[in-house]
């Protein structure tokens, strides 16, 4: 069911834990099948400098937490680095293709580590605004 890439990713998922005093942090859920993915942002300058997620789920759940996470690594896809604007811009189909590939019933999980990630910088952003 599941590429060679993803199961890899899910057996040594990277960048797992909480940054503790986060200047961003995004949860979200999906109550039809489970998953729940926290991810939490260290941001400097409007700059982010470190990424850690928790996810509770499947094995694409946790694959596409860790990859969305690993974006913060290479400043060509990823998230460290990049601004907090170019954070946003990251898409569940950017994650589904560094996986290269997840089974149709499981893209959800992408949009998932997607959305946690742009709610993470928008929570990052009200706070800069209060």
């Amino acid at each position: 069911m599941y590429n060679q890439k993803v199961m890899d990713v899910f057996a040594n998922p990277h960048n797992v834990g909480v940054i503790e005093n986060a200047d961003g942090e995004g949860v979200v859920g999906n109550p039809t099948c489970g998953d729940i993915m926290k991810i939490t942002l260290k941001i400097e300058n409007d700059r982010i400098v470190d990424a850690k997620f928790q996810t509770f789920g499947c094995t694409a759940a946790i694959a596409t937490s860790s990859t969305a996470n690993d974006m913060s690594v290479s400043p060509e896809i990823n998230l460290l680095g990049k601004t907090v604007d170019e954070a946003l811009k990251i898409t569940n189909a950017q994650v589904v293709e560094e996986l290269e590939g997840l089974p149709p019933q499981k893209l959800h999980c992408s949009v998932l580590a997607e959305e946690a990630i742009k709610k993470a910088v928008e929570d990052y952003k009200a706070k800069q605004n209060a």
